[in-house]
């Protein structure tokens, strides 16, 4: 059982399908979940979509844009396409839909049970089996369960416990809405950034649609991610009053949007990855948060090692112990990275901002 249709989760059922096991995928979500901004395939994660057969999709499916930091007024500070810069060459950045769609597809459905529209309640571990309950639904006995239900896991609640107890917060908050209302005077596939000290504003234009982000630091807020509304109010007492570049436009459209993603940037860090016969792969075990534009290569990487481990070792537990030692000196040096990249996105100094925009210049 694998909770989660995302890259780590479709990725695993690929995986163990092909290894001979019966998979069955459960995911809250009426369908899949194919909104959001542009995300990366970096690294290995390029090999291991080469191996399940589907880079060339990928390859296909590349978005490739231009990039412009502008100031209050929106003039072009900066202009660089993310894609030639010397860190990111050979990686390949796409519609986060258009991913998950190609993974899904390469699952054979008469194999791989995937069930929409439900979720795990409860789990009880057992000598040779665990026993799940499902919000709708019987109870079924299962070999295994996989948690990749990302950062807000609730398999690693039930099993493992509290998400404070694994949850490392960076200090700050974001929020994504569709604008297409937005007008940037700039070209289709063009990111637009607009950065103050804390504080930054992007819409991202692709597919004839826009989004658009909103970051701040913060204390940490009392907020409940269950309460759809006050995110808004969060939003407007700090953008409200903000009237440079198409600040006032971006909050417009998040307060009525109905697609709103509003929540805190953290990143998940745990002493193991597996108890028992459950484990966690993806956001659910090791989120990097998506300043590090390693989330879905992770992802894809733990996955299919945890996958092959399980080929590898008739104990499942031989299996676990590979995947948590061989793993974490990456996953470790991933999310060491955040702190380099939210001086970049986030500056909290004008020397830190003008040294940003520098950067980018020097690139061009």
């Amino acid at each position: 059982m694998i909770s989660g249709a995302s890259f780590a989760g479709l990725t695993l059922a690929y995986w163990l399908n092909k290894f001979g096991y019966d998979v069955t995928v459960v995911e809250l979500g009426k369908d899949l979940r194919t909104g959001g901004s542009p995300i990366d395939v970096r690294g290995e994660a390029l090999d291991i979509a080469k191996e399940m057969g589907i880079y060339d999709q990928i390859k296909a499916g590349e978005f490739v844009h231009t990039d412009e930091v502008v100031d209050a007024d929106d003039h072009t500070l900066a202009k660089f396409a993310i894609n030639t810069l010397p860190e990111y060459l050979g990686d390949i950045e796409i519609h986060r839909g258009d991913l998950v769609k190609i993974i899904y597809r390469a699952l054979p459905k008469d194999e791989v049970e995937i069930i929409f529209g439900n979720s795990i309640a409860t789990l009880i571990q057992q000598e040779g089996q665990v026993e799940v309950s499902f919000e709708k639904g019987e109870r079924k006995t299962y070999d295994l369960v996989f948690g990749a239900d990302g950062t807000h896991s609730m398999i690693r609640k039930l099993v493992f416990g509290p998400e404070e107890d694994f949850k490392n917060f960076l200090g700050l908050y974001f929020a994504f809405a569709k604008a297409d209302q937005i007008q940037t005077g700039r070209p289709q596939s063009t990111g637009i950034v607009y950065r103050e000290l804390s504080k930054q504003a992007v819409i991202y234009q692709f597919k004839d649609a826009a989004n658009a982000i909103l970051l701040f630091r913060a204390p940490k807020l009392s907020w409940n991610y269950r309460d759809r509304e006050q995110p808004k109010r969060i939003l407007k007492e700090y953008f409200g009053r903000n009237t440079n570049w198409k600040i006032p436009g971006i909050l417009d459209a998040m307060l009525v949007a109905d697609d709103l993603y509003f929540d805190e940037a953290c990143q998940i860090k745990m002493p193991s990855w597996t108890k028992g016969r459950v484990g966690l792969i993806g956001d659910a075990a090791y989120a990097p948060s998506f300043f590090t534009g390693m989330g879905t290569s992770l992802a894809m990487q733990g996955a299919t090692l945890l996958a092959k481990e399980l080929h590898t070792h008739e104990d499942h537990q031989k299996a676990f112990a590979n995947y948590n030692e061989r793993f974490r000196p990456f996953v470790e040096r991933v999310q060491a990275r955040v702190t380099y990249s939210l001086k970049i996105q986030l500056p909290e100094t004008e020397e830190e901002l003008q040294a940003s925009i520098r950067a980018l210049s020097n690139d061009q």
